[in-house]
């Protein structure tokens, strides 16, 4: 964690919080807060509404999960061991995502590490089926942590009363919530909820969506922005190239094999079949990397994550579908329209003046902005329309999941939007860690028909703007491309290899592992051991072939620069000293007498040597 987000002059002990608590952060090494946890937890522990600004890594989690976490303790030591009311679901944790859902479901459990059974939290965001997940909530546990639209459903088949005993709701990602659709859903669960209870909403950005969400759930809040965008931008140096769809792959592969970029690295696509097409493209140069998409299990997804931050992968090829998800750019929406200055604390405003401060902006918005919802059936129609594979609805890869250590974001697909490139590039310079970010924009090809670079070429253009505005500047990465062309035969050489079908033989392969790892199919095979014989020994018709001479780099190819010859996979030249260009000559003469005459017939010569 950063030293500047911590507030050096408090402490957990200071706050007030339950021994068993304490104890759970004290074994996870933390003594201090951070800036946003000092101010939102002694807030949230009075009773108020908030809604807190704060950047990725801030520590907002915990600045929402103590404070449930110590109600939920205070209730239950007011009350006989026998009592009835100790069985309440008294938490609701809403989060855009199953990715997230499972991060947050895991810290919950390490603070509650030292709590015994006095609380249990079950998160019914994966995709088991909700007839599954009807015996968990019979238990009735203390905290919930969902999507909108899983929750709702719980609600509506009644498997979940929420009516009379919750007393805390939170939504976390609170920016997100709108723009994946979700609005329908959090109006709905709002009506079945308790008139009195606390609410909170948390985000990295305040906008458009989070102003309505505002108005839905909080009553008088306490409103915290404590977000820099300027010590943030000294933190995170963004480049850009324009190259064509060919050079994408050059240069992706020059980078990664010479380690020009050192570190972990987040690549970034806007198609399945394109991470796969340079999942293998890596593959032909033995570049290690695993995709992450929608259509992969919430489970091995999560392991993903996990392995990555382990440092098992340094790369993840991760396909961002913010476009299907609806979070497309707003003309009238901006940060400023809603903030009146960064840094800003209003606690003690019960009034709701500074709630005040921005709606005549927001209502300016709402006029200019009458166009059609993200997420509504128009929208998906055209989506489904391009692809009929079954896709999570509930995924996000861009927003929320903590990627630890990432040294840079790579957009090999420029975003579709100005918000989804801020989502992209704010996995990297976290918690006061530095970063960069390089973005290929698409430039006129000849060989290609399609138009997408004046796509590219628009939507960067509102991300220039955007990032001036927060004193940021994109600056054009420099290399001699000179030096680069020695690579383009080995990189056309590669493309050739990754076809079509060998695309669809590794989504193949890809589901045919889920097959065989998943835990509920593990009773069909024990009945039916003949079907795992064949799906273990059936193999790709098309398999995707790795040359092994492309797995090092020969040392005429690489440029010029000092170091780069001890990179891995790179073939050096051993140091033999001076070679002459002449053989030297040498006056030994030949074992066995004197040299055979030029012209004669060796076949004669070993008829006389027998002879002899």
């Amino acid at each position: 964690m950063d030293e500047k987000l911590l507030d050096k002059k408090a402490t957990f002990l200071s706050l007030d919080l339950d021994d068993r608590l304490l104890r759970a952060l004290g074994n996870m090494g933390l003594v201090h807060p951070t800036l946003v946890q000092a101010k939102a937890i002694p807030l949230a522990l009075a009773g108020k509404d908030i809604l807190a600004r704060a950047k990725t890594g801030s520590g907002k989690t915990a600045a929402y999960c103590l404070p449930l976490l110590h109600k939920i303790l205070s209730t239950k030591d007011g009350l006989p061991i026998n009592s009835e009311h100790r069985k309440q679901t008294r938490a609701l944790i809403l989060v855009p995502t199953r990715e997230l859902a499972e991060q947050v479901t895991k810290y919950v459990s390490d603070l509650i590490k030292f709590c015994g059974k006095e609380i249990a939290v079950v998160n019914i965001a994966k995709s088991t089926p909700l007839h599954m997940q009807v015996p968990l909530l019979a238990e009735q546990p203390d905290v919930v942590v969902s999507t909108p639209a899983k929750i709702m459903k719980h609600l509506v088949s009644r498997s979940i009363d929420l009516s009379q005993s919750l007393e805390t709701l939170v939504i976390d990602e609170a920016d997100l919530v709108l723009s994946f659709g979700y609005e329908d859903d959090v109006k709905g669960i709002i009506s079945r909820l308790p008139k009195i209870h606390q609410s909170m909403l948390l985000s990295a950005t305040l906008n458009k969506g989070v102003d309505t969400l505002k108005k839905l759930v909080l009553s008088t809040p306490a409103i915290l922005k404590l977000e820099d965008d300027t010590e943030e931008s000294r933190k995170l140096v963004q480049y850009v190239v324009r190259c064509t769809e060919d050079e994408k792959y050059l240069l992706t592969y020059v980078i990664l094999k010479l380690r020009l970029i050192a570190g972990k690295c987040l690549l970034f696509v806007n198609d399945i079949d394109r991470s796969y097409r340079l999942k293998l493209f890596l593959e032909q140069f033995s570049i290690k990397a695993c995709v992450l998409n929608s259509e992969l299990p919430l489970n091995s997804r999560y392991h993903i994550v996990e392995e990555f931050n382990r440092g098992v992968y340094d790369y993840i090829i991760a396909t961002d579908e913010s476009d299907r998800m609806g979070e497309a750019d707003e003309k009238a929406e901006d940060d400023s329209d809603i903030e009146a200055g960064d840094n800003v604390e209003d606690a003690n405003n019960d009034d709701g003046s500074n709630v005040n401060e921005d709606k005549s902006a927001t209502e300016d918005s709402d006029k200019k902005q009458k166009k059609e919802k993200p997420g509504s059936k128009s929208n998906e129609k055209k989506a489904s329309g391009k692809r009929k594979r079954t896709q999570d609805k509930e995924y996000g890869v861009s927003r929320g999941i903590d990627f630890k250590g990432v040294t840079a974001v790579i957009n090999f697909d420029f975003p579709p939007s100005a918000r989804a490139y801020t989502h992209r590039v704010g996995r990297t310079a976290r918690a006061g860690n530095r970063g960069m970010s390089l973005s290929f924009v698409g430039k006129e090809d000849v060989k290609s028909k399609t138009k997408d670079h004046l796509k590219d070429e628009a939507v960067f253009e509102r991300v220039a703007v955007q990032q001036r505005k927060k004193g940021c500047e994109i600056m054009p990465y420099k290399f001699d491309m000179q030096q680069v062309e020695g690579f383009r035969y080995r990189s056309a050489d590669a493309l050739r290899v990754v076809s079509k079908t060998a695309i669809r033989e590794a989504r193949i392969k890809e589901i045919k592992n889920e097959i065989l790892n998943s835990e509920k199919l593990k009773s069909y095979f024990e009945d039916k051991p003949n079907d795992l014989q064949f799906l273990q020994h059936d193999k790709a018709v098309h398999p995707s072939q790795v040359q092994p001479h492309m797995k090092h780099v020969p040392h005429y190819l690489l440029p010029k620069i000092s170091g780069i010859a001890q990179a891995d996979g790179i073939a050096t030249t051993p140091n033999v000293g001076f070679v002459p260009f002449n053989k030297p000559k040498t006056n030994k003469r030949r074992k066995g007498g004197r040299r055979p005459q030029k012209g004669a017939d060796p076949l004669k010569n070993l008829g006389k040597k027998h002879r002899k």
